[in-house]
């Protein structure tokens, strides 16, 4: 069902779209990269934040970080799934597509977690120690979540 789904998704509009204009693909590539700089980028530095000083005000810092994130995934869902479309069937099955959404899951999880256990200890300006495991975690999912995407130009 799910290699059905790609080929779908590769014979689709999207795909033949992708495939026959230079300009969109090139276009959706940048985006696709701007998007992650700027989830990536917002959320680096709200974890780096809650790692150099314990949490301290670190919601001043989520109040500017949180919305470049949002852009972010904003752009990253539209182009990455034109990328996708291109050679979905081919990509999809890549090991570092596997390992991509398995991180990009796992930052998500992560960031649910620390919300619902530190939300009320972060707009109140401090976080716990053990909120510290919570960043270590975000940082290494999203860098791990940038190498898988550049590898699968390589796998």
């Amino acid at each position: 069902m799910y290699l059905d789904l790609l080929a779908a998704l590769e014979s689709s509009w999207l795909g033949h779209a992708g495939r026959h204009s230079a300009w969109l693909y090139t276009v959706a590539n940048l985006l696709h990269v701007l998007g992650a700089a700027f989830v990536v980028g917002g959320i680096a530095v709200f974890d780096l934040k809650v790692l150099a000083e314990h949490g301290k005000r670190a919601w001043e810092v989520g109040r500017y970080a949180t919305p470049l994130a949002a852009v972010g995934l904003a752009l990253q869902i539209p182009t990455g799934t034109l990328l996708l479309a291109v050679e979905a069937r081919a990509l999809g099955v890549n090991p570092a597509f596997y390992v991509k959404l398995a991180f990009i899951a796992l930052g998500f999880v992560n960031v649910a977690l620390f919300h619902a256990r530190f939300g009320t200890a972060l707009r109140a300006g401090a976080l716990p120690a053990e909120a510290r495991i919570y960043a270590v975690i975000s940082l290494l999912a999203w860098i791990v979540v940038l190498l898988a995407g550049r590898m699968i130009a390589y796998l």
